[in-house]
């Protein structure tokens, strides 16, 4: 998938109180941080939309908009961001949360974990083009990092910017190199 472009699909989400269409078209243009969780109303997921939630505004000063998906339905998005924190809900998160109930969007991104019916931990960068430029797929107990989806939105901007690849663990501000041995060879040195 990495290289290739990002499936499109129109689908429910839930969005400020509301059940809204939502196209992956309309983000043409865009950095897109699209990531895929288990369930509503379970238990590492809220603590990953939450993440996801405090971080919120890095990803929008970066031009970047975040996107949630799982196999509910919009109704029950709708619940689950009306049931506070303190009861394992997800009231305050103010990004679309896509409803993909029969599972096809989860099937075309290759996340879908068929015998459970329910969507893998899978994280999706796509470019202003909507291509699919980083992914990660974690298992269901697994929480992911968001400061590491930030650290390679920063990385993909920083390298359309300025034509040069960012090396391990590299972080805004630190040396990046030219891809080639001079490039190499100047970044050890």
């Amino acid at each position: 998938m990495i290289g290739k472009k990002a499936p499109s699909f129109k689908a429910d989400m839930a969005l400020d109180g509301q059940i809204k269409d939502f196209s992956s078209e309309n983000y043409l243009g865009k950095y897109v941080v699209f990531f895929f969780y288990p369930l509503d109303f379970t238990f590492v997921c809220p603590t990953e939309l939450h993440a996801f939630q405090e971080k919120f505004e890095e990803f929008t000063k970066r031009g970047a908009e975040v996107v949630g998906c799982s196999v509910d339905s919009a109704y029950s998005h709708l619940a689950w961001l009306a049931t506070p924190k303190s009861k394992g809900g997800i009231e305050g998160v103010s990004y679309p949360l896509v409803a993909d109930l029969k599972k096809e969007i989860a099937r075309d991104y290759g996340v879908l974990n068929e015998d459970l019916g329910i969507a893998y931990r899978g994280l999706f960068l796509i470019d202003k083009e909507g291509v699919v430029r980083h992914m990660l797929v974690n298992d269901l107990p697994l929480g992911r990092s968001v400061d590491e989806a930030l650290r390679m939105l920063d990385a993909l901007i920083f390298h359309e910017t300025h034509g040069e690849v960012c090396p391990a663990n590299w972080q805004e501000g630190e040396k990046s190199m030219t891809a080639d041995q001079d490039g190499l060879a100047n970044y050890f040195n």
